[in-house]
């Protein structure tokens, strides 16, 4: 039978919210979309058990991992009702890949604080080993994973048992605090002696970003490659390209890179030409392996960096014209990112395509 549990002290249900929907420990699980052995687990656990659960998840990853953040850098947050449609968007940042410990050493300290702060959320995971677990700022578990069996044993040690009648926070009327918006006698125990630029999230989340050196990402672009694609697509890029300074690279991380490329050059790109020529080589890499994969892992590439191309498209001007490409990667396709220069060009960038006669009629 599932236990009803404590919720974090930055989620509040609502007092005239139905007794009828109670939420209780549980999970449920489903296979992911565009992937025949990747699984989504979404769990709800008791408070008291979010910590252990975060820290032997990472145990799974022995050497190295990234961390994730989600919070509200721009403006504190007090409080905000569940059903408001005029949410903020987060923002998220990601860890370069470190070891494990020495994630798990930064992040202790502030632990307890993301896991009740109701507008922070955070998470760990390793792409070649096709793990990630994700704690949102709705306060409901996200486990990505190739292998269900393992993650249910794990969460089953932690008698968080299986339940297909899973209730989420989002099935209820409930606010959202921060922790600067509750009173000492609503916080945990274990954050009553801090003081209050302790409790901001905006300060120990920037903390944080400092310490493990993150970046923000662009959370537009969600996918899931398996342990089994990733091998496929390192063995693919080493055999064509073993010497290629992008060889090393985990191709996760560029589909990344690419996006987040494209965003700065839809508003500006502040880099110079080398750098911008680095940008297409990036996508450059990517065609490559959209050429050589299976057919299925090709059409599933092709689908996640759609949006981008899309949106790289629209944003190229003078499309008579093109930048030279490398010669050390031969693509059948004809590289539509070369055809054209982006609109919006920083000073260093205008001044090298000066030099270099872009301009000339």
């Amino acid at each position: 039978m599932a236990e009803r549990l404590n919720l974090p002290a930055g989620v509040r249900r609502w007092k005239n919210s139905s007794e009828k929907i109670q939420p209780c420990e549980g999970y449920e699980y489903s296979l992911l979309e565009d992937c025949d052995s990747a699984y989504r687990f979404t769990a709800i656990a008791d408070v008291g058990k979010i910590a252990a659960v975060f820290n032997q998840f990472s145990r799974f990853f022995p050497d190295e991992s990234f961390f994730i953040l989600e919070y509200y850098p721009d403006e504190t947050l007090i409080l905000r009702p569940s059903g408001d449609n005029r949410r903020s968007i987060p923002s998220v940042y990601y860890s370069p890949y470190l070891s494990t410990d020495y994630i798990l050493k930064n992040v202790t300290p502030y632990l307890s604080r993301m896991i009740h702060d109701g507008f922070v959320g955070f998470g760990i995971a390793n792409n070649r080993k096709g793990l990630e677990f994700f704690f949102s700022e709705e306060k409901v578990l996200t486990f990505f994973t190739d292998n269900h069996l393992r993650l249910s044993n794990f969460l089953h040690h932690h008698e968080i048992p299986y339940n297909n009648a899973l209730v989420l926070p989002a099935d209820f009327g409930h606010d959202h605090l921060s922790l600067l918006g509750m009173d000492k006698k609503q916080l945990p125990e274990s954050l009553h002696n801090l003081n209050t630029s302790d409790l901001d999230a905006g300060i120990f989340c920037q903390e944080l970003i400092e310490q493990l050196d993150m970046y923000q990402v662009d959370e537009g672009l969600s996918f899931f490659l398996t342990r089994k694609e990733q091998e496929q697509i390192e063995k693919l890029i080493k055999s064509k390209l073993p010497d290629h300074e992008l060889s090393e690279v985990e191709f996760g991380g560029l589909l990344l890179d690419w996006s987040d490329f494209v965003t700065e050059c839809e508003h500006t790109f502040d880099g110079d030409l080398w750098e911008y020529r680095q940008g297409l080589v990036i996508r450059d890499t990517i065609q490559l392996v959209v050429e050589l994969a299976p057919d299925f892992l090709a059409d599933k590439i092709t689908s996640i960096i759609s949006e981008a191309d899309s949106a790289f498209r629209k944003i190229l001007t003078d499309h008579r014209k093109r930048l030279d490409p490398p010669t050390e990667i031969s693509l059948k396709q004809n590289r539509f990112w070369y055809h054209g220069m982006v609109r919006n060009q920083g000073s260093d960038l205008r001044r090298d395509l000066i030099r270099h006669g872009w301009f000339k009629s």
